[in-house]
């Protein structure tokens, strides 16, 4: 097989510059800052990991754009997909296959290096080992490497690859992407975006311990203008309803929309993606399961309770959850304790990594925005999303007893070794209603509180606790 030749389809730049990439977005994730500052400064391999369809291989076109505007030579940003049908032919040598593309790459790199960008790497078996060798060989290559299946899956496979390689597992678009994108073309919104994000590091930094930040009657915390107010949160109902998969955006009908994302996000990942890298056997089981746990997020859940309900045997129950997880479809919380050794789980919490995917399965229409449990339901899903994108946590837990419940514990480990977060998504906020918070203060010595809300004017410091706006706390995370 003639390299060039396999190549050729996939790098259009190659012959046509900048304009083989036409098609490629403009607006690019707060990730790809990072990846391209680690190119810089790195010489590991980088690897992006995530959900089919979120952006992967787009990020790795913008990345070639990118280097191709500052003026890079065309022959030097080499993209190839192991999604090629040509792989799979029986007269193909992987082996060979593999020595001739980084022959090729020799012979381009001259007395540079070229970037290398391998898209769904894990379908190349021994992925792993290829890379290894040419990286320890010192070949003039900087790899990216991305595929469909998340980290867990990626886990056992990376172990020889520790120290060479930093990965980016990146999730569905948050909230503040989505109003990103959205804002794109006002320069007015996008400025508050970015005041209202920077003053929400300065509060994350200040719960985590960083020294630059005291507490937060210190921090100064912009606020959503009154004037954005209402346009966000527009933007915010349309987000509870499509989620952050980019593709579904313009598709023209909700049928449409909850087609592609239950053909895409489930079907897919359960009946191919499980089946391939787990060797999973029984995927009706596992849907039926999927199916259980999307009509209860955030609700406190038992695995026997669930396992007698949909005739599963508890056993196979268990296996199922971080099959689950490991593909991010859904993530699962734990009762609060103190000691960081974790005992066998009783009840448990779950949340999903996107909500459209609970509208897409169930078929819920624009409807469930009147419905004021579903929507309690769904902000405290959005309010996990944002917290597991906080670095440097620990893990994430919720509390829970006789006086009451508290949404999510973040464990830090630092200045403040628990903080709590109370989601009160209602037009009044009562003093019963903060009790149970209240509670685990005494309890746990917890100095600092963070109570989301509904309303614009429930924000700041009141009483020990620290209120802020749904809306605002979203902006807060990439």
């Amino acid at each position: 097989m003639e390299i060039s030749k396999l190549l050729a389809p996939y790098n259009p730049w190659l012959e046509q510059g900048e304009k083989g990439l036409e098609g490629v977005p403009e607006f690019t994730r707060p990730v790809f800052a990072h990846l391209l500052r680690d190119l810089e400064t790195l010489p590991q391999m980088l690897s992006i990991t995530g959900p089919r369809r979120i952006g992967k291989s787009t990020l790795l076109r913008q990345i070639v754009r990118h280097y191709l505007r500052q003026g890079r030579r065309a022959d030097q940003l080499v993209y190839y997909s192991f999604d090629d049908p040509a792989l799979f032919l029986p007269k193909v040598d992987v082996d060979q296959l593999m020595e001739a593309l980084m022959k090729e790459m020799r012979q381009r790199a001259g007395k540079g290096k070229i970037l290398l960008l391998l898209d769904e790497v894990q379908r190349l078996e021994r992925w792993e080992l290829y890379l290894k060798k040419y990286y320890d060989l010192k070949y003039p290559v900087h790899f990216i490497v991305s595929g469909s299946a998340s980290s867990p899956i990626f886990k056992k496979t990376r172990e020889s690859l520790l120290g060479r390689v930093k990965d980016y597992h990146l999730l569905p678009f948050s909230f503040r992407e989505f109003a990103l994108y959205q804002f794109r073309d006002d320069p007015e919104v996008l400025e508050t975006l970015e005041e209202v994000h920077k003053s929400g590091v300065a509060v994350m930094g200040m719960l985590a311990g960083d020294p630059k930040h005291v507490d937060l009657e210190k921090v100064t915390v912009k606020g959503v203008p009154e004037e954005h107010w209402d346009r966000l949160h527009a933007v915010l109902d349309r987000y509870l309803q499509e989620g952050g998969f980019p593709e579904v955006w313009n598709i023209s009908t909700w049928e449409q929309k909850t087609d592609y994302l239950y053909d895409n996000q489930v079907k897919k990942v359960i009946y191919e993606d499980l089946v391939l890298a787990a060797e999973f056997r029984k995927p009706e089981q596992l849907k039926q399961f999927y199916i259980a746990l999307l009509e209860r997020p955030g609700k406190e859940v038992n695995l026997s309770l669930i396992a007698k309900e949909t005739g599963i045997i508890l056993a196979q129950v268990e296996k199922y959850l971080p099959l689950l997880e490991m593909t991010d479809l859904v993530s699962h919380v734990e009762k609060f304790r103190r000691a960081p050794l974790r005992v066998r789980r009783g009840n448990v919490k779950f949340y999903l990594v996107d909500l459209a995917l609970r509208n897409a399965v169930l078929r819920l229409d624009h409807t469930i925005l009147n419905d004021p449990a579903i929507i309690g339901l769904y902000v405290e899903n959005l309010v996990f999303n944002a917290l597991r994108r906080w670095a440097g946590i620990l893990r994430i837990d919720y509390f829970k007893d006789r006086a009451g419940e508290v949404d999510f514990i973040v464990h830090l480990g630092g200045r403040f070794k628990y903080v709590p977060f109370e989601v009160k998504f209602r037009d009044q906020i009562t003093e019963d209603d903060l009790k149970p918070i209240r509670n685990f203060c005494r309890k746990h010595s917890a100095a600092q509180v963070v109570v989301v809300t509904k309303r614009r004017d429930d924000f700041g410091n009141r009483d020990r606790l620290f209120f802020l706006p749904l809306l605002q706390f979203l902006l807060m995370f990439d």
